[in-house]
């Protein structure tokens, strides 16, 4: 599979993600279903890595750990925010907000990576923000 299935994958499954941790924090504090969905996360990632192997950790810089890391972290808190926004939001309208994010990655890829975006990258961005404003209905 190439890079634009794997990608149709992940939308599949972030928007499956996106209903399903609606109803499950129906009842439950955010933060709660934020660490339950994270040690989900935490056995699936580990059961994969294990079954692939660890041919490559030793290739594992210092810098690749931090980045990693860093990483962690920022996923750990779009998660605890992205749960609170569906505990107290629509699904329908939480998701298109927090897809904002590829945009901000756009922005931060061509800043911290050296990316260079043509004038579709900048219209398809235009669009995602126009999208989300319209369905956020803020």
């Amino acid at each position: 599979m190439n890079w634009f299935q794997w990608a149709l994958l992940s939308a599949l499954f972030a928007g499956l993600t996106a209903v399903l941790a609606k109803a499950g924090v129906k009842n439950i504090d955010s933060n709660l279903a934020t660490a339950i969905r994270t040690v989900v996360v935490m056995a699936f990632a580990w059961s994969i890595a294990f079954y692939k192997g660890f041919d490559t950790l030793s290739k594992a810089t210092s810098r690749t750990w931090l980045f990693l890391v860093l990483s962690g972290l920022a996923t750990g808190a779009s998660w605890l925010c992205y749960f609170r926004a569906l505990q107290l939001g629509e699904a329908s309208r939480v998701a298109p907000v927090d897809k904002l994010s590829v945009v901000v990655a756009m922005v931060l890829a061509v800043i911290f990576l050296g990316e260079h975006l043509t004038w579709r990258h900048w219209m398809g961005a235009g669009l995602i923000v126009a999208g989300s404003v319209v369905i956020a209905n803020v």
